[in-house]
């Protein structure tokens, strides 16, 4: 009897990565803060890597001249990968996104592109070099991405629109009383991140990503120390865990996660 195929494999994120305005400066802090280890990636334009561990799991840049001129503000962005750049690119198109910055060349590395979904929120796709790339390491690890939060205009629309591209499910929703529905998403089966209606007080649809942390408390008065701003919390989530949101010395959001102590 002929094998099956397997099921496809939903596309997940990648990678994360800061443009900063003082990427010296911002190693620092998130070093500091997260627990990373920063490292030079030896890149002929300057690259911070960040390593959870041994393993790398997100990247700092200096923001381009071209936008800093425009006051672009420093954030972090994910990665999507996919197995075709160009196709993924293509599907935005085709699903009502924008494609911000057509597919590119990372030498060695992959193909990447800078989308936008209808609502306006930026991501990237990203198609890996050929080879196995490195196991990364155990959900929950201090230093790696614990949850990737979309704030949008309209949820449910921006909803369709990941799942289409990207083979995300539904998870569990969450009734968030006046600030609406908080809907989780799954990759393969695993949560990932939550959809939710963004609040007044937010500018622009957008992502925000919460790196674990191994103690919030302490990871606070790091923040604190480090010149960033406290934004919100601590506050305890469904599961037992703490969250942060947080702003870093350069102006970029970002959240922690992680036990109370």
């Amino acid at each position: 009897m002929p094998t099956p195929p397997a099921a496809p494999t939903a596309a997940r994120f990648v990678w994360h990565e800061l443009m900063t305005s003082d990427q010296p400066a911002a190693a620092a802090f998130y070093a500091d803060v997260v627990g990373w280890k920063a490292q030079d990636a030896g890149m002929p334009e300057p690259y911070t890597l960040l390593l959870a561990g041994d393993a790398r799991v997100a990247g700092i840049m200096t923001m381009p001249l071209e936008l800093a001129g425009v006051g672009h503000p420093s954030a972090w962005s994910g990665y999507i990968g996919v197995p075709d750049a160009d196709a993924a690119a293509a599907a935005v198109i085709a699903a009502d996104g924008k494609l911000l910055r057509p597919v590119a060349q990372i030498p060695g590395i992959g193909r990447f592109a800078v989308a936008a979904d209808p609502q306006g929120a930026s991501f990237m796709l990203f198609e890996p070099a050929p080879g196995d790339p490195p196991a990364p390491p155990p959900a929950g690890t201090p230093g790696t991405v614990g949850w990737n939060e979309l704030y949008a205009v309209d949820w449910p629309a921006a909803w369709t629109f990941y799942s289409t591209l990207f083979g995300w499910t539904l998870g569990e929703t969450m009734d968030m009383g006046p600030m609406g529905k908080y809907q989780l998403f799954e990759i393969d089966g695993v949560p990932a991140g939550a959809m939710m209606n963004k609040g007044a007080t937010q500018p622009a649809p957008g992502w925000n990503y919460y790196f674990n942390v191994a103690a919030i408390d302490a990871a606070v008065e790091r923040l604190k120390a480090g010149d960033g701003e406290l934004l919100m919390g601590p506050h305890q989530v469904p599961g037992g865990s703490w969250i942060v949101h947080g702003r870093d010395p350069q102006g970029a959001t970002f959240a922690l996660v992680g036990p109370q102590r």
